[in-house]
């Protein structure tokens, strides 16, 4: 194994403290780099200078899903050049849920080492707090914009978890998050469970688990308190 390392490196979900996202080791690690591949320059290098890096030494080089296979080599030339480097999502772990994957498995393809820092998924964060099943999930994403094609994603989405009983989770842009739960209320059987996970971490953190019946005329502030809020949607039938 060479000695440079790619280092997984977690981000905020909320604007929190950068103490309440890494360790503190983890963080005198983040401060030995200077090389880093990012989804966002701007957020990444406020990000990098509140952790105690010097912006003005950062060399950031963007991953996104606009990036093509073409320049995933390029990445990762500072590992060739002896350099271990970091990853950094816009939030939560990169390559989860994210960009980042296919760079990661580039460096193990060639041989570096991958190191993962701790810090928040939301994913696993709203699974801890939803109350369904932890030993059988599943992670879908997105599902279809289209409504037809989500509605019928959303049904066979719901046998699998009949069937399986297995937690079925998923997200969406936020500024859709009202329709997506209102597809939910209208595909999903009554004794179906689901948990909405809203702005994670943050102060006015929302986390709750009922049954689709339960959630009938109790839909949370969408237009409002949580507008354009990330959500995590979790159902269990």
């Amino acid at each position: 194994m060479k000695t440079p390392v790619l280092y997984l490196i977690p981000a905020p979900l909320s604007a929190i403290s950068v103490s309440a996202v890494l360790p503190q080791d983890h963080i005198d690690v983040v401060k030995t780099l200077t090389c880093f591949v990012v989804e966002d320059v701007r957020t990444a290098r406020r990000y990098l200078s509140a952790l105690g890096l010097n912006p003005a030494v950062l060399k950031l080089e963007v991953l996104d899903e606009h990036t093509s296979p073409g320049d995933w080599y390029g990445l990762l030339e500072p590992l060739r050049q002896g350099q271990s480097m970091g990853m950094v999502s816009e939030a939560g772990l990169p390559a989860v849920a994210d960009p980042g994957a296919e760079l990661v498995a580039l460096a193990h393809k060639e041989g570096y080492a991958v190191v993962p820092l701790v810090g928040p998924s939301s994913l696993l964060m709203a699974l801890m707090a939803s109350g369904l099943n932890g030993q059988q999930f599943a992670f879908r994403g997105y599902l279809p914009v289209k409504a037809a094609l989500r509605d019928k994603k959303i049904r066979e989405l719901e046998k699998l978890s009949a069937k399986e009983q297995q937690t079925q989770i998923f997200i969406e842009t936020p500024y859709r998050n009202e329709s997506l739960f209102q597809a939910l209320l209208l595909c999903c059987g009554d004794d179906t469970r689901l948990t909405l996970a809203i702005n994670l971490t943050a102060p006015d953190a929302f986390i709750c688990t009922r049954t689709i019946a339960a959630w009938k005329g109790n839909s949370p502030d969408f237009a409002g308190m949580y507008h354009k809020k990330p959500c995590v949607f979790l159902i269990l039938a």
